[in-house]
């Protein structure tokens, strides 16, 4: 809908409902997801029904890994996949059940050369879970996620040095690794057929830290060695270590309402995180991952973030066919800022501590005009809070406004699903959303001396509107419902007008907003085949605010439409399957971003054609 795209800025992102990113108001990024062949499903959850969760513009996104295999007491699987640019994937999981103890684990170890030169990745991702079944009521256990990654970064390009290749490097000494650890203990209770209770008690304890050339010159600045020295020059060096612990208790309950079952939920949350940001350190000229550092940090910074959260939401089933469902969510949130930051060779100091608290709602409504098909309505008020960042200093003659508030909104969406019969799916609706005082940095001037220094404050409202659908029509189920095959076409389409309504960008568009982005594809599958060709294609959209086409600064400029072709196949015999496919059929040069810091400055190159080839097989 026109949100920020990097990371999970502007998302709730979960696995098996906890929280996985480091600071979920004060630094929303999570390096670690689980490995898509350990995921049953992913659900997104928007609306009214979000406020349970938090208070995020783009909602929920939850990772429900696979569970344990019913009634085996061992399963093994195993899936090995080599690919294009030196890939090589290796997923293997194990579970089962022993009385009333159940398990599940997995372990990912991915290794890849790169698309570019200096971009080679080598991660372990690794997961698991063991839990006591007491009784039909009553279930607890514990869960633990690692992610062990180090990472090559091979640096932006100018717009120059993108059309004249893509695969262009720029930096051979740019590192990144950051191990992610997340420990959950849970217990759910049923104390009868209509009541249900659960707690969740989290604590992440992770890190980042880089080596790189850093931005300065931009993408156009080479890293070569200093010919008066016979040495690279020196590059920088940050760490920061993250940790947060979070409890959430949720409770529901059904009840008659009427001729109807009503249900009605409520819980609360408990968060404390502490961030510790150490960077700007002068590393050594040397091109291997180096942390260690001449003389002081450049900053050193430490952040924290309390956070309390109660919600209630009931849903009402008026009748048969007709849901009401309000939802309220109020947040106490304490924001706190210390350390000292070396500006233009001065050292400040801050000591910044924001303490707010908001009151949240959300209404959905529901009708069913036939037994699969429903229209539904939603509108829910959102905010992001003030991050860490945005707390730094970040100039000599500048200041951070002490009226600086969150930025707010709110979410609404109105559309028509369904299913017919077993060969048609569709969700058509259209969303407004307004997001109002965006955080950014503008000129003010001084009424006593009359001097311009800049200003970190709310400087703009958007507003995003558009339409989003999706169709999928089975030709071969629509002519004969009991057809072993299957033929689907699909298609995902979005049109976003996300533009400024107020400030010194009024009627520009928002920055990395694509107007349009569609997906459309073919399915073809019987019992052991299936095999999809997908179409997608992106809109324009532009790196900043000020929809510049080109720039010296390495975030501004056009980021042109593009069109991508992608297939893949499956067969599967028994408990043994191959797949193969191939991204980028047609070998596109295109890029979706641009980035003033790591990985660039500047533009990072997507990746080209590619392919892959693997095989899965289960042992019990």
């Amino acid at each position: 809908r026109g949100l920020n795209p990097s990371q999970s800025i502007e998302m709730n992102t979960r696995q098996n409902g906890y929280n996985i990113s480091a600071d979920i108001y004060g630094y929303n990024e999570s390096y670690y997801i689980p490995p898509m062949e350990a995921v049953s499903r992913i659900e997104m959850v928007r609306g009214a029904a979000s406020l349970q969760f938090g208070s995020q513009f783009g909602g929920l996104v939850n990772y429900v890994t696979k569970d344990v295999p019913k009634n085996k007491p061992f399963e093994f699987t195993t899936s090995q996949t080599i690919g294009s640019y030196g890939l090589y994937n290796s997923f293997n999981s194990v579970g089962g059940n022993y009385k009333k103890i159940s398990y599940y684990g997995f372990l990912q170890y991915r290794n890849m050369e790169g698309y570019r030169p200096n971009s080679q990745q080598s991660q372990i991702s690794g997961f698991g879970k063991i839990q006591y079944n007491h009784s039909d009521k009553l279930n607890f256990g514990v869960e633990y996620s690692l992610l062990r990654n180090k990472i090559k970064m091979p640096g932006g390009l100018t717009d120059s040095l993108f059309n004249a290749n893509p695969k262009t490097s720029t930096r051979a000494r740019n590192w990144l690794k950051s191990p992610w650890n997340i420990i959950t203990a849970y217990v759910n209770y049923t104390p009868s057929e209509n009541s249900t209770l659960s707690v969740k008690s989290t604590f992440l304890f992770s890190s980042r830290s880089l080596v790189w050339r850093n931005e300065d010159g931009g993408a156009a600045a080479t890293d070569d060695i200093d010919l008066t020295t016979n040495t690279f020059v020196p590059r920088e060096v940050g760490i920061e270590k993250m940790n947060n612990s979070t409890t959430e208790i949720r409770f529901s309950q059904n009840y008659s309402l009427g001729n109807q079952k009503s249900t009605f939920a409520g819980g609360v949350r408990q968060s404390y995180a502490w961030f510790k940001r150490q960077g700007g350190g002068e590393g050594t000229t040397n091109s291997d991952f180096d942390l260690s550092i001449s003389g002081d940090w450049g900053y050193d910074l430490d952040f924290g973030t309390t956070n309390l959260a109660p919600f209630v939401e009931n849903i009402f089933k008026l009748s048969k066919n007709f849901t009401v469902t309000p939802g309220f969510r109020f947040e106490y949130l304490r924001s706190t800022a210390k350390g000292h930051k070396e500006v233009e060779g001065d050292i400040q100091l801050t000591d910044e501590v924001r303490n707010r608290t908001f009151a949240l709602a959300g209404l959905g409504l529901e009708l069913k005009p036939g037994k699969n098909t429903s229209i539904y309505a939603n509108i829910s008020q959102a905010y992001r809070p003030i991050d860490y960042s945005q707390l730094e200093p970040f100039g000599i003659s500048s200041k951070i406004d002490p009226n600086l508030k969150d930025s707010k909104g709110f979410n609404s969406d109105l559309g028509y699903r369904g299913t017919i019969r077993n060969y048609l799916n569709f969700d058509i609706g259209g969303f407004y959303m307004a997001y109002n005082k965006r955080i950014g940095v503008t000129l003010a001037t001084d009424p006593i001396t009359g001097d311009y220094y800049s200003v970190r404050k709310n400087i703009a409202n958007s507003v995003h509107q558009g339409i989003e659908s999706y169709i999928e029509f089975n030709i071969l189920k629509y002519f004969n419902s009991q057809s072993n095959f299957g033929l689907s076409i699909f298609n995902s389409f979005a049109y976003v007008d996300a533009k400024y309504t107020t400030g010194e960008f009024k009627g520009k568009r928002v920055e990395a907003a694509a107007k349009t982005i569609n997906r459309v594809g073919l399915i073809f599958s019987t019992n052991k085949l299936s095999t999809t060709l997908q179409v997608n294609s992106v809109g324009d959209a532009y790196g900043d605010a000020s929809n510049a086409t080109s720039s010296e600064d390495p975030v501004a400029g056009y980021i042109p439409a593009y069109t991508v072709l992608d297939w893949s196949a499956s067969y599967k015999l028994k408990n043994f399957a191959i797949k193969l496919g191939a991204n980028n059929l047609t070998d596109k040069s295109y890029f979706t971003r641009r980035t003033d810091e790591y990985p660039g400055p500047g533009i990072i190159p997507a990746v080209g054609r590619s392919f892959y080839l693997g095989f899965t097989a289960k042992f019990e």
